[in-house]
């Protein structure tokens, strides 16, 4: 009984019994969604909703448009406004005698 108490339960050092926990991750490249092998109807969703997307971004984006236009207008307003009043102003100080 002693023999078995000195004797080593498990040798480490026997290459059968150490095994690499190093996995490698799955490279995905752009477009993959995660299947393995070609399933068009997933393909065919990636891209609808890649469309989708698209669509959403321009629409936003035509919104962002939109306003700066109406604030580029509302802006020549005023630069019109301010040249009519310094029109006025030189007429009055005898600058364009007409």
């Amino acid at each position: 009984m002693q023999s078995a108490i000195s004797r080593p339960i498990l040798r480490l050092t026997n290459p059968t019994l150490i095994r690499s926990l190093s996995v490698t991750p799955r490279i995905m490249g752009s477009g993959d969604i995660g299947s393995t092998g070609f399933i068009p109807e997933k393909d065919s969703f990636a891209r609808r909703e890649a469309a989708h997307e698209g669509m959403y971004i321009r629409q936003i984006e035509m919104e962002k448009l939109e306003r700066l236009k109406q604030k580029v207008k509302e802006q020549r307003k005023h630069m019109d406004e301010l040249d009519k009043h310094i029109d006025e102003y030189t007429k009055s100080q005898g600058g364009e005698q007409n």
